[in-house]
């Protein structure tokens, strides 16, 4: 455990394990997170973005892959056979990726995470690898059959089968990547706070699983196994390096390189979700024995109405908020500010009421501004039907309409919030919320 980014955020690791009991760890973590705080009269938040303008929370699923004598196959190793088999688990991760990173975004979406992502604070939603200056120099060297040279420009030998010795590199980590080799080890992160890693692990293990299966059928089949490999090695290095990124993924520059190399880019759940009933998505779940159809379609359906229920618990709180607290609040100060500028006025006709006549003109502009976005956004809510059979319509109609209304009705709300005098403010500041912990 130690003290993360944020005022009073703290991260917490547990050991790293086989897939399902690491899991149920996180799972009872996070149960005995929230019971340990109540103790001591505090919430434990696990919500993935629950102040606006400072780091949310999110998960690392770090991954890696071991044979059944404990053998990690994502350990460099210290012979040119060896790193032949590592750098096609590589691949063989690099065209999971690739192929199913619509899966990947699928298996982190929610409300909460939307508002998470793409933040500079989270990895972005496009999903990509980062491998790191080292590995990527070499399978550079390996996709254009030349020898490889250390960044320090020390030769290497290169082995009989043209794949060459290097050394782990855990130094150079890049936050910024959703999906970033750590040495012996892939580190998923872009899961949110509140999740489950099941769904993540469910799909990487599953999208690797199918490029296994196609490399296998390949080289059982090869007449010349050491040729073949090498082969099968530099076309997957070919065909799937466009996944590869290993510069900055908060920089807008990013985003239009993704447009340009034809990654996917879904910002909200709404998005995202359709596709997992995709025909390609369906293949590979019945291939490996995972999921039917029908039980992919149900899980879209279920997935998208627990979207469309969260934006419509949180918009309805948000206009209760500011119906019978925020709104009276306001309309007390303004009740204040009009009474003592009679005061003074009664009491000398020159005394200076600037002051206090231009803040009530300003803070009754922005209340009636904070009523009108909340009446519109009352009217938005009251045209949807939650999920009656129209999912998709629904999901999308609350990312592109209600959480819009909701963003405008907070921005004017915020300003309002400090204009306000703290007695007849409702609600606790940031400060007070933050720094007394």
């Amino acid at each position: 455990e130690h003290n993360e980014a944020a005022p009073a955020q703290h991260e917490l690791a547990p050991i790293f394990t086989t897939s399902n009991i690491a899991i149920d760890h996180n799972q009872l973590t996070m149960e005995i997170m929230r019971k340990v705080a109540k103790r001591h009269d505090l919430t434990c938040l696990l919500h993935e973005k629950p102040f606006a303008g400072i780091n949310g929370s999110g998960k690392h699923n770090n991954w890696a892959i071991s044979t059944g004598d404990g053998v990690n196959l994502l350990e460099p190793g210290d012979t040119p056979e060896e790193n032949a088999q590592f750098l096609l688990i590589i691949c063989a991760v690099l065209k999971a990726v690739d192929d199913y990173q619509d899966l990947l975004r699928i298996s982190v979406a929610s409300a909460g995470n939307d508002h998470r992502l793409g933040g500079s604070e989270a990895p972005p939603a496009i999903v990509s690898v980062y491998l790191g200056t080292e590995l990527q120099s070499i399978l550079d060297s390996v996709e254009n059959g030349k020898p490889y040279d250390r960044v320090e420009k020390k030769s290497i030998t290169v082995g009989v089968d043209a794949l060459p010795y290097f050394p782990r590199d855990t130094t150079d980590r890049n936050r910024t990547s959703p999906f970033a080799f750590t040495g012996n080890k892939f580190e998923f992160r872009m899961l949110g706070a509140s999740m489950s890693a099941s769904a993540s692990t469910t799909v990487i293990n599953t999208a690797v699983a199918e490029s296994f299966r196609q490399f296998a059928d390949r080289l059982e089949k090869a007449s010349d196994f050491t040729e073949e490999l090498n082969s099968l090695i530099r076309e997957t290095i070919t065909e799937h390096k466009r996944i590869v990124f290993n510069g900055n993924g908060y920089g807008e520059e990013w985003s239009e390189e993704a447009k340009r190399r034809g990654l996917c880019n879904y910002t909200t759940t709404a998005d995202c979700m359709p596709h997992l009933t995709d025909k390609k998505n369906v293949q590979l779940f019945e291939t490996h024995g995972v999921y039917t159809e029908t039980e992919l379609r149900a899980r879209r359906d279920i997935l998208l109405e627990n979207y469309c229920k969260q934006v419509h618990i949180d918009a309805g709180v948000m206009v209760e908020m500011i119906r019978r607290d925020i709104l009276p609040s306001v309309l007390t100060y303004q009740k204040k500010l009009a009474d003592t500028i009679l005061t003074k006025r009664a009491a000398a006709e020159n005394l200076s009421t600037k002051t206090e006549s231009e803040l009530l003109s300003h803070i009754t502009e922005l209340t009636d501004d904070m009523a009108e976005r909340c009446v519109r956004l009352e009217d938005s809510l009251s045209k949807i039907v939650v999920c009656n059979g129209k999912t998709e319509s629904t999901a999308e109609y609350c990312s592109k309409t209600i959480i819009k209304d909701m963003a405008d009705l907070r921005e004017i709300t915020d300003k309002l919030e400090t204009l306000v005098s703290k007695d007849c403010w409702p609600y606790p500041s940031y400060g007070r919320l933050l720094y007394r912990v």
